[in-house]
């Protein structure tokens, strides 16, 4: 222990570690569950607590602390990374032809094993790979090329649905992995910004997307802060103990992150188009940019031994 943290009173460091999980557990319910249990002025006044009390004994500050969200330092520029394995892109459908085309390459590829597929919404934001050690957050990176982006990690801190410490570090995660999902910015978020922009007289984006990828490259972590943006996570490598892209989501919404509720398992061609169907009407009413509903043979093994070709992986199309 340092002189520094040797220094701070007992009550003082048990006061913080309390505040610590407190706020960590109402931004939960805020910004990852939708589901706020107490106002914004109770949560600002328990935040300004906890920061009083580590600016008083810097010693109490630790590196996932709520306070450290705010932002640091401007950065120079970005330094590349390479991702654990290549973020792969996914090919196309486009009709429910191309869907059933899929479908009976799958069934080819598997001598008709496969008996059920996870249909998500394809989020239409900045793909995004989260690295974790121990139950804490480590580095956050840009898709990129596939197999290296934009180390982004003082930007991404500054995300409240983005855990910094897991909810259980213990449970069926690996000890280091990478979580991969979408960081995208709301709707109302995107009008609000645009507003703002237009009244200082400075160009607008073209769309939330373009906007969040814009926010997520700030050179200055506290711009990106103030802008508002969301994640949903989906994918785990390794992916632990699961044994189906379901288990991965259950997983990670276990964990602390961020999983879009509208996916669903199907398991024939017509329950796959009929999702499909559903969402090409209901989409509109949600907060958020989406850009068709992304199909997965929901089986690891299985995805395993379909493999990938060129830089897409067999198991996954995109339907649009």
């Amino acid at each position: 222990m340092t002189t520094e943290a040797a220094t701070v009173p007992a009550a003082a460091r048990a006061r913080a570690a309390e505040l610590r999980g407190v706020v960590d557990h109402h931004a939960r319910q805020y910004h990852v569950l939708d589901a706020p249990e107490i106002t914004d002025a109770e949560y600002d006044r328990l935040f300004r607590e906890l920061l009083e009390l580590e600016t008083r004994y810097p010693g109490l500050q630790t590196p996932d602390s709520p306070t450290q969200r705010v932002g640091g330092a401007p950065l120079e520029s970005f330094t590349k990374v390479r991702h654990r394995t290549p973020m792969l892109s996914l090919n196309n459908a486009f009709s429910a032809e191309e869907v059933r085309d899929f479908v009976r390459r799958v069934e080819r590829g598997t001598d008709g094993a496969v008996d059920s597929y996870v249909c998500e919404l394809k989020i239409d934001g900045l793909a995004m790979s989260l690295t974790y050690s121990d139950g804490e957050y480590v580095r956050a990176a840009t898709r990129g090329n596939g197999v290296e982006g934009e180390d982004v990690t003082a930007n991404v801190r500054t995300i409240r649905s983005v855990p910094m410490k897991l909810r259980s570090p213990d449970g069926p995660l690996p000890r280091v992995f990478e979580v991969r999902g979408e960081v995208y910015l709301p709707k109302a978020a995107f009008a609000a910004l645009n507003a703002r922009l237009e009244e200082a007289g400075k160009p607008t984006y073209a769309n939330p997307r373009n906007a969040a990828a814009g926010a997520v490259r700030q050179l200055d972590p506290t711009v990106t802060a103030k802008r508002g943006l969301q994640t949903f996570m989906y994918h785990l490598d390794p992916p632990g103990t699961a044994r189906t892209q379901d288990e991965v989501l259950s997983a990670l919404d276990t964990a602390g992150f961020r999983v879009n509720p509208h996916r669903r398992v199907t398991h024939s061609l017509e329950e796959i188009l009929a999702f499909l169907d559903e969402w090409g009407e209901r989409r509109h009413d949600l907060d958020y940019e989406t850009d068709g509903v992304v199909i997965k043979v929901a089986a690891l093994g299985q995805q395993a031994e379909l493999g990938t070709i060129s830089r897409s992986p067999r198991w996954a199309i995109a339907y649009k």
